[in-house]
């Protein structure tokens, strides 16, 4: 599928940018929101949808998680990866579900693959469980897109090692220590998953997708 016209939230820095970067490379229409438009509020939503009238939308946005460790985090620390990055990617689902986005438009939101490690991620607050709370909404949304017969696909990414160039990236490695994945991911390479999923052109049934400097392997 081509895309004509695109909204990437969290288009300020890493990853979104690369992604409104590529986009428009490839002559879509993007509507680039970065922290001047607050994701969190339903209203800023749909006023984004409305403006960009979007085929895919995509979710890069969220907090940098607190990097320490549990007795050393308050609950508002703990649970910020929760308002923020959740509570955007629920606000943006619904919103899309509500408009409705056109049959055959695709919402991709940028997880972690900190929500698919069994010992989470013990120096970053609540961000793991966000993360995998971001996967599980991805299926609930396209439950609920499936059963109205919408045409809609959601999909959450889950970058499976640090993101290089990127300050949670960064702060992570510095924190958990850089991984030994032998071709490193960068935010170009994320942005190059998000078009590949968007074009349809792999696992197309999947709700989970992990992407690894490798590539993309269904969850």
């Amino acid at each position: 599928m081509s895309i004509q016209s695109a909204l990437v939230i969290g288009a300020g820095s890493g990853v979104g940018r690369a992604t409104a970067t590529a986009l428009a490379e490839t002559g879509a229409q993007v509507v680039a929101a970065g922290r001047e438009r607050d994701a969190t509020d339903p209203e800023q939503v749909a006023a984004l949808l409305a403006d960009a009238d979007p085929d895919l939308v995509v979710v890069t946005a969220g907090t940098r998680p607190r990097m320490a460790s549990i007795d050393e985090q308050t609950w508002e620390s703990f649970s910020a990866p929760w308002n923020v990055d959740v509570k955007i990617a629920f606000e943006v689902g619904r919103a899309a579900l509500a408009r409705p986005l056109r049959p055959g438009s695709t919402v991709g939101i940028v997880s972690s693959g900190a929500g698919l490690n069994v010992n989470g991620s013990p120096l970053s607050g609540g961000y793991a469980g966000a993360k995998r709370m971001q996967m599980f909404l991805a299926a609930y949304l396209q439950r609920a897109a499936d059963a109205r017969d919408l045409g809609i696909r959601f999909v959450a990414l889950a970058p499976m090692q640090f993101i290089e160039g990127t300050a949670i990236g960064e702060a992570a490695a510095a924190a958990y220590g850089a991984g030994s994945w032998p071709v490193p991911l960068d935010p170009a390479g994320v942005a190059r998953a998000i078009l590949t999923i968007a074009a349809g052109e792999e696992h197309r049934d999947a709700a989970v997708l992990a992407v690894s400097g490798e590539g993309l392997k269904a969850v």
